[in-house]
């Protein structure tokens, strides 16, 4: 007997689903070695994003096992008297790894209190620091494609794991012995809608929206979890319910009508834009399915729409924040792949700026006096004077404010892309774009990453690369991360990095184009110059990775 199979029949014996047991017991009956090394031959890594795999049977999976065991593990880092508040999205099995989770953890002398409906993860993540709790688990694979799920940790702080607490959790995990004699509780506190959303609610009503009321929304949750308490917090604002896209407005874990539930995906939008364009609205909003995220889009003059980057948006609600804001110890902060508009924006507005690593689970920790934290990809939490309701990206916020801020240039005879024409005229015209590479073999983004530290480029679309930053040595005070930085003649930047969450290979890219004189032209040729910038940059980089 293989040692595949001898690890596949000790599983077998611990499984308490169904399900994933029958699953394993065909593999085993077709002596698949292949198929079971993919399943064993590995394990899901537990880190500062938690747990994010395919659904299926085997420690490389998301499944019941492994879910207990990252719960056992959380406990015994915890220790017993401690509370967790845990939530769930509509995703398959979410529901039941949030209740196997409570199990386990009541069954270790801990305290647990779930989210009785599927709410979005800016909803847990705001209830960890209401509740006092200790910690928070969000069940969730956030924008990943249907047949994954996730399990993200919060700490008491309201704010996703940093290490080295991910690192203590990893190797409780590891201590964990089979999950069939792990002693379980039976009873845990349910929180209501009342208990939790409600005031969710009320803290997002100190965000600055303004009075103006008066747009026209297009709305997609995507599939997700976003669609009724966004609905509330616009009713609770004064503003109309955004019009809903009818095919993705209920949850559904098969994602129909996308091919990847994420607003950034060619594709995924297609469904909003088109009813924007029946309504004549104008913005287009969307959450991704755990409605952490959000997206934008804007009316252009020809009636057409385009969406904006996570950086236009980050921008402008920056500066919306900023001015709707008072106090001189206010902080900003982004993460280094977004754009550096962000630190001429703060220079300007007299508050200090500060950058960190990738993914809000650093922004939260920027500093004292965070008013705002964006990233690129279309995560935001927006503040007041009474601080952030949300230590994490909050897509449900990020949308009343847009609204608020789209409304009130509404009422003056403009849309948001007068207020970033005005931005380009302050600051430049800072264009952002991306080239993401989606891998199936992973050691292909190693190799890749491997190949640009042995032979940077020289050049970059015609620009000399005046400086190459391995991040890997955790450059400028922060922490070693896998990635590089690369500083172009003319103010352009390009930083290359394995995703987090995704089996990906990303490059994040940045022009300043000067922009002279007061009319609008003058934005439209610097954005046209932007865009060939940015295409001539890409392609050499592609070329460059060789994947």
């Amino acid at each position: 007997m293989s040692d595949l199979v001898l690890r596949a029949r000790e599983w077998l014996a611990q499984d308490p689903d169904p399900e994933t047991r029958a699953e394993l017991e065909a593999v085993l009956a077709l002596d698949d070695e292949t198929e079971l090394a993919s399943r064993f031959g590995s394990r899901l890594e537990f880190g500062t994003a938690g747990l994010r795999g395919e659904l299926g049977a085997g420690p490389a999976r998301m499944n019941r096992v492994t879910v207990m065991r990252a719960a056992a593990g959380l406990a015994r880092v915890l220790g017993p008297g401690r509370h967790v508040v845990i939530g769930y999205d509509a995703r398959r099995n979410s529901d039941v790894f949030a209740r196997d989770t409570a199990a386990v953890l009541t069954g270790a002398g801990l305290r647990a209190s779930v989210m009785d409906g599927r709410w979005p993860t800016p909803v847990l993540a705001f209830a960890v620091r209401h509740l006092g709790a200790d910690a928070g688990v969000m069940v969730t694979a956030s924008h990943n494609p249907p047949r994954d799920n996730g399990y993200k940790v919060y700490w008491g702080d309201g704010a996703q794991i940093v290490p080295p607490v991910d690192g203590e959790i990893s190797r409780a995990i590891d201590a964990v012995g089979r999950v069939d004699e792990l002693p379980l509780g039976e009873s845990w506190d349910t929180l209501t809608h009342e208990a939790i959303v409600t005031p969710y609610l009320r803290a997002l009503a100190a965000l600055p929206v303004g009075d103006a009321r008066d747009v026209r929304i297009a709305y997609t949750p995507l599939h997700g979890v976003g669609a009724d308490t966004l609905a509330e917090a616009f009713l609770s604002a004064g503003f109309a319910v955004p019009e809903m896209v009818a095919a993705q407005r209920d949850p559904d874990p098969d994602f129909p009508t996308v091919a990847f539930p994420n607003p950034e995906e060619p594709g995924a939008m297609d469904l909003a834009l088109e009813l924007a364009g029946t309504i004549g609205a104008d913005i287009v909003l969307a959450n991704d399915p755990d409605a952490d995220r959000c997206a934008t889009g804007l009316r252009l003059p020809d009636g057409g729409y385009r969406m904006l980057t996570g950086d236009e948006l980050g921008s402008l609600l920056a500066e919306h924040i900023l001015r709707n804001t008072s106090g001189d110890d206010r902080l900003v902060a982004t993460t280094i792949v977004s754009s550096s508009l962000l630190g001429k924006i703060a220079a300007a507005h007299g508050v200090r700026y500060a950058e960190t690593l990738t993914g809000f689970k650093w922004i939260m920790k920027a500093g004292p006096g965070l008013i705002f934290g964006y990233e690129e990809a279309l995560g935001y939490s927006v503040g007041s004077d009474a601080g952030l309701p949300v230590h994490d990206k909050d897509g449900i916020g990020a949308a009343l404010t847009v609204a608020g801020l789209a409304a009130a240039a509404r009422r003056e005879g403009r849309t948001l892309l007068d207020l970033l024409d005005d931005q380009a005229r302050r600051y430049g015209l800072h264009a952002t774009g991306q080239l993401s590479v989606r891998v199936e073999d992973l050691s292909l983004i190693g190799r890749a990453m491997a190949r640009l530290r042995e032979e940077p480029p020289a050049k970059l679309g015609g620009r000399e690369v005046e400086s190459a930053e391995d991040l890997g040595a955790g450059l400028s005070g922060l922490p070693p991360t896998d990635g590089l930085r690369y500083r172009l003649a003319g103010g352009a930047r390009v930083v290359v990095r394995p995703s987090g969450t995704e089996p990906k290979l990303k490059c994040y890219l940045e022009v300043v184009v000067p922009v002279t004189g007061p009319a609008s032209g003058d934005v439209a040729r610097a954005r046209a110059a932007a865009a060939a910038d940015l295409a001539a940059i890409k392609a050499d980089l592609s070329a460059a990775l060789g994947v």
